[in-house]
């Protein structure tokens, strides 16, 4: 894991941009704004292409760059080969020595739902504000945001890092706008005070699966099968989810308020649940069915040094690095794997000087075709970034200024988990 940039200080207040020029901006036409023509800038695509980039600063300290390489329409049935283009690129760079606001991840009214870049950057009062992480989506209609890795919000760890060798993180501190990348790791685990008995937690705000040789089960403790352990907190939901299995609910104190041999229930202010399936529902009654808990939740990075959890703190999923110490390290995808061709993506990265970088490229589309994981870390060492992850793309790409699109979706915007969003002023904790 890789430290941006030491020391920089608090920040003062930020002005804001103009109605007008917001406007301007979501139309990616900025007035005042220059246009530079260059050959050969991006390294993608044939050398000879004509390239324009038109730059405009939002704030102090906060600029909006949009890079069109290509000048003709690619023709559809070549999107995914043409070396012509074109391709389109949208980049905001924060740089923590002059910007006066901070930037944070949000997601919205509770984990488990979906809401538009648009609606996150507007209903946060953010400046601008890109997709993040990586989501359930279609795998679950009743929790489509829950985050498939690290959710970190304000020093709150609502989504445990998976162990897929591929989720890569992007953690920033609000309270100085120093950025982390790289893979960080989780253990968690809850231990009877009087007992001192102990269970680990598989996962946070993630719903527990039923084995497969259980399903038919209403009374969990009677399966064979080891199932699943899991924290919930009132920010998942208006409720936990309900199903089969057993679940303990503790008050602030972490000490029992009830048991049931149920799952699913509204937890008030303060409470957090315990939820398990399969055999792990014996060993969970054992362990926090009465008396009082503690919990052990533990963030180390790559290097294996504990990072603490503070205010301020928050931090998204990716899949996949694309540079490290200014290399390109992006591995080569199975041939076939739709996944590391040419969509429209989304990267966070940090400058060697600390600037933090947050782009888009817009894809699928004859206007911009999109970039293969190889191109889009290509884009991201040309744009400065000395160290840099792929979020999530496809559909969920987007860039937001005021609640309006900059970047153009492949389709209508999609509703995404959260979003990494730009915010006037200074960073309190709960804002």
């Amino acid at each position: 894991m890789t430290v941006s940039t030491p020391g920089l200080s608090g920040f003062r207040r930020a002005g804001a941009l103009t109605a007008a020029a917001l406007a301007a901006v979501a139309l990616g036409v900025v007035p005042g704004a220059r246009a530079d023509a260059a050959g050969g800038t991006l390294p993608i695509g044939d050398a000879d292409l004509t390239e324009v980039r038109t730059s405009t600063t939002l704030a102090s300290g906060v600029t909006l760059t949009r890079i069109v390489r290509g000048t003709e329409p690619a023709l559809a049935d070549q999107i995914n080969t043409t070396t012509r283009g074109p391709w389109v690129v949208n980049v905001l760079t924060i740089d923590p020595r002059r910007a006066r606001g901070h930037l944070k991840a949000t997601y919205g009214p509770d984990l488990g739902q979906v809401e538009k870049t648009t609606d996150l950057v507007r209903a946060s009062g953010a400046l601008a504000g890109v997709n993040a992480s990586f989501f359930t989506f279609t795998a679950s209609q009743q929790y489509p945001g829950d985050p498939v890795g690290l959710g970190l919000y304000g020093g709150k760890l609502l989504s445990e890092p998976t162990t897929e060798p591929a989720e890569v993180n992007f953690i920033v501190d609000a309270n100085s706008n120093q950025a982390l990348t790289g893979k960080v790791a989780w253990s968690g685990s809850i231990r009877n005070r009087r007992t001192n008995a102990t269970l680990p937690l598989d996962f946070i705000n993630h719903p527990p699966v039923i084995p497969a040789d259980c399903t038919a089960l209403t009374d969990q403790t009677q399966c064979g099968v080891p199932g699943d352990v899991a924290q919930f907190t009132p920010e998942f939901g208006a409720s936990t989810p309900a199903g089969a299995g057993v679940e303990v609910v503790l008050n602030r104190l972490n000490c029992v308020v009830r048991t049931a041999t149920t799952r699913g229930t509204t937890l008030a202010a303060g409470q957090t649940s315990l939820q398990a399936t399969g055999k792990d529902t014996v060993a969970l009654l054992g362990v926090a069915g009465k008396g009082c808990v503690d919990r052990d939740s533990t963030l180390t990075d790559q290097q294996g040094r504990k990072l603490p959890l503070r205010p301020g703190l928050f931090g998204v999923n990716g899949r996949y690095p694309l540079t490290a110490d200014g290399q390109i390290v992006v591995p080569d995808g199975a041939p076939g794997d739709s996944f590391f061709a040419r969509n429209p993506r989304t990267i966070a990265g940090t400058t060697r000087d600390g600037k933090i970088v947050l782009a888009t490229i817009d894809g699928r589309q004859t206007t911009s075709v999109g970039t293969t994981l190889a191109e889009t870390a290509a884009v991201a060492q040309a744009l400065g970034m000395y160290d840099a992850i792929n979020l999530d793309g496809g559909g969920s790409t987007a860039m937001a200024a005021d609640g309006a699109l900059v970047s153009h979706p492949s389709g209508a915007e999609r509703a995404v988990g959260d979003a990494l969003v730009y915010v006037a002023g200074r960073y309190r904790s709960g804002n």
